[in-house]
């Protein structure tokens, strides 16, 4: 039993300081234990492999986690170890969980999903009868994205080589009622295949009296600040019930200067505000610092260890871990990804059912529809390759190209350098299998790159790159090298250069090649599997940061590697907020990448669907990758312009809501709405549903007397109350379209 371990950490815990305040005391976050409600097994060791966190037999490994006291994103928990009790976390079905009576700003927890990420509704209870809810996510555990993490996780039969983690959530409380019970969202039991939530702790924020302020998740980063130097960054938390204003950040410590303190302009009960502290380093190193809120006569800070200094990249997880998402990614929002290759000459699936530039892989499945359409319309000795003269890039304008780009709102691109079946487009030298060598007989990827940096000088320029490739003689990912679908004879690779180790002598220079010669913004791997991409990033990282003018580099999570910058759902979003930052993808089209012919112009997204996902991934601390697929020739289909240009026109209105904002901590939706936030400037509520005469906003909106409510798009201050602890807003008729953005700014 885990009593006297609970009875010793609370103790503990409640006399730790997470910040000091010189007007009043600090309300420490109290641990509530929870194992009464555990149902699941989620963490083993390596001498009892009986647990089973996601219905198909993994588990966590407990050697390779914390167990006990633990600090996340700068919370105190008490989190289960394998060895408490046979079960260690709960999923989330439902339970009701008894709350030491009391007023509290917010209730955070320790959360992880399986098969994929689950959330829900979770409700809290107040003494007085009355209920209050908000969304309660966890993202899956496979993304290996949060702040407690595992390099590796427990399969049924062995060791799975793949990092996992267990992240944050927090829900609203109202602090000016006593909560007794929060009832947690109902998912799936934890099956193979469904998507479950699993809570692992849960820690209350009491709600403080007067001005309290207190300083969380202070640390210093390798991202790269607007003034050169180093970045520190620290989480401001106003914990009384009294607004506070005129915030003052700046950090000290032994190797410190502070370039740029951060400010926050104002905050209210409850509100965080996340900050970003330029800082010069004159020692390299770790030492002791600390991150210093004031506020008049109000102070708070917190102890850190700072690593001063951005030291070479090593080719180690430990080294390539410190790399993190640069701030203008975290900025941009929006891009367009760009699917283009040989795939785009037979561009055909089933509109809706397949990605249409799997082609070369369908056509090897007799039950797949491409198998009989390729024998019908081509024929049955009409080999793959036989595509590349017809892949012309003839109408290929690529300063159109990157003007429409901009024309949609977007802030960077990624365009497909090689995509599964092995055509390179660009001139590479390591591979005959290329764009300059056969078929257009240009090298694609300088073209659009030196179109970009003249014609859309502030456009970030990203690459994809496929890892394996389906057929490659050398390590075919399919098993097998080129043959014929029907007779199985054997097919040239067309290009392909023979004896040759397929990641060091091909895979690896490859990338090499496309760092050295097209100093790409973005890296965005796919499929992983065999490679070397530890001493490739190190090398992308330091060729960034060493540079007469250093620049902040970014890479996917597919290289193969723990190493990431952010996590990449394609065709889904996550449902609530995730903290690490993400990067969700999609096409125009129903179902794929790349162009698919048999697609109507009906079925592609509507502008009120990229919109409206746009925002949605905006508001949970995501970007929105939107993929075109040109066809052969180089022309982009006239739907796809259509709707770029309707979604940039929305921008050019709505935009401010979108880039440079930050996630409200609070909650990210609520019903058709959604929320950002733009440091000390405005609090946008965007309304994905055409609102009637009135907006109502059931949720703790940080708005004051005197502050104006706007429209975007209207020129004249709305008309707001508050009402029962709602906002409403009257609206005006006739106003926008899309979706409705109201901005509240900050006075």
């Amino acid at each position: 039993m885990r009593t006297a371990l609970t009875v010793a950490l609370l103790a503990s815990l409640l006399t730790a300081s997470v910040s000091t305040a010189s007007a009043a005391d600090v309300p420490q976050p109290i641990p509530v234990p929870i194992d009464s409600h555990f149902n699941n097994d989620g963490i083993d060791t390596a001498a009892d492999r009986t647990g089973n966190f996601d219905g198909s037999g993994y588990a966590f490994p407990a050697e390779a986690l914390p167990s006990g006291q633990v600090t996340a994103d700068g919370v105190p928990y008490l989190f289960p170890g394998s060895t408490q009790s046979k079960n260690n976390n709960a999923v989330s079905l439902g339970q009701r969980i008894d709350l030491p009576s009391g007023r509290y700003l917010t209730a955070h927890f320790l959360v992880e999903s399986s098969y994929g990420a689950a959330g829900g509704t979770a409700t809290v209870h107040y003494a007085d009868g009355s209920t209050s809810a908000a969304a309660l996510t966890g993202p899956d555990w496979y993304s290996g994205s949060g702040p407690i993490s595992a390099p590796y996780r427990y399969s049924p039969g062995g060791t799975d080589q793949h990092p996992v983690s267990i992240g944050t959530g927090q829900v609203w409380t109202d602090p000016s009622k006593d909560a007794v019970g929060l009832t947690l969202p109902v998912t799936n039991p934890a099956v193979e295949g469904k998507s479950s939530l699993h809570v692992f702790a849960l820690s209350l924020q009491p709600a403080g009296k007067g001005e309290v302020l207190a300083v969380r998740s202070a640390r210093s980063t390798n991202k790269l600040p607007r003034l050169g130097g180093q970045t520190i960054e620290a989480t401001v938390v106003n914990l009384g019930d009294q607004w506070m204003s005129n915030i003052r950040v700046r950090a000290e410590g032994l190797g410190v200067v502070t370039l740029a303190p951060a400010s926050v302009k104002r905050l209210a009960p409850g509100e965080e505000a996340r900050v970003r502290i330029g800082i010069h380093a004159y020692r390299t190193g770790t030492f002791d610092g600390k991150v210093i809120a004031t506020s008049g006569r109000v102070s708070a800070s917190q102890k850190a260890k700072f690593t001063l200094g951005v030291a070479d990249y090593q080719a180690t997880d430990a080294s390539l871990g410190t790399h993190e998402s640069p701030y203008w990614f975290d900025d941009a929002k929006f891009g367009i990804f760009i699917h283009w290759g040989l795939y785009s000459v037979p561009a055909w699936s089933p509109p809706g059912e397949q990605y249409a530039e799997w082609y070369w892989q369908w056509m090897q499945n007799p039950n797949n529809a491409v198998n009989p359409y390729h024998a019908a319309t081509y024929g049955m000795d009409f080999a793959y390759d036989q595509f590349i003269p017809q892949f012309t890039a003839a109408k290929f304008d690529p300063r159109e190209w990157v003007r429409l780009f901009e024309e949609a709102g977007a802030k960077y691109y990624v365009l497909t350098s090689k995509h599964h079946e092995g055509f390179a487009l660009w001139d590479s030298k390591v591979s005959g299998r290329d764009s300059v060598d056969l078929g257009p007989r240009r090298d694609l990827v300088k073209e659009l790159f030196d179109a970009s940096r003249k014609y859309t000088p502030g456009m970030k320029n990203g690459l994809y790159f496929s890892m394996p490739e389906w057929f490659n003689p050398d390590n075919p990912w399919s098993g097998h090298a080129p043959r014929n679908p029907w007779t199985g004879a054997p097919e040239p690779y067309t290009g392909y250069q023979a004896g040759r180790d397929f990641v060091k002598d091909y895979q690896a220079p490859q990338m090499t090649e496309l760092v050295d010669g097209y100093d790409p913004d973005v890296i965005w791997c796919d499929i992983g599997g065999a490679n070397d991409s530890r001493r490739v990033l190190a090398d992308y990282f330091n060729k960034a940061k060493n540079r007469a003018v250093p620049k902040d580099v970014t890479v996917d999570d597919r290289c193969g590697i723990p190493t990431h910058d952010y996590t990449t759902p394609e065709y889904a979003t996550y449902p609530n907020t995730v903290v690490k930052k993400w990067e969700a993808s999609r096409g125009l089209d129903p179902r794929s990448y790349g162009w698919n012919r048999a697609t109507p112009d009906s079925m592609y997204m509507t502008a009120d669907e990229v919109v409206d996902t746009l925002v949605d991934t905006t508001s949970k601390n995501g970007n929105f990758l939107l993929d075109i697929g040109p066809r052969a020739d180089g022309s982009i289909p006239e739907i796809m312009q259509q709707r770029l240009r309707e979604t940039g026109a929305w921008l050019k209105t709505n935009g401010e809501s979108i880039y440079g904002t930050t996630y409200w901590s609070r909650m990210a939706q609520q019903g058709s709405l959604r929320f950002t936030v733009k440091p000390n400037e405005a609090f946008y509520i965007t309304s994905l549903a055409q609102p009637g005469s009135q907006l109502v906003v059931d949720a703790p909106v940080p708005i004051k007397d005197g502050d104006r409510v706007t429209l975007l798009g209207h020129d004249r201050p709305l008309k707001w109350t508050r009402s029962g602890g709602k906002l409403v807003v009257d609206v005006p008729a006739g106003v926008g379209r899309h979706a409705w953005v109201f901005k509240v700014a900050l006075s």
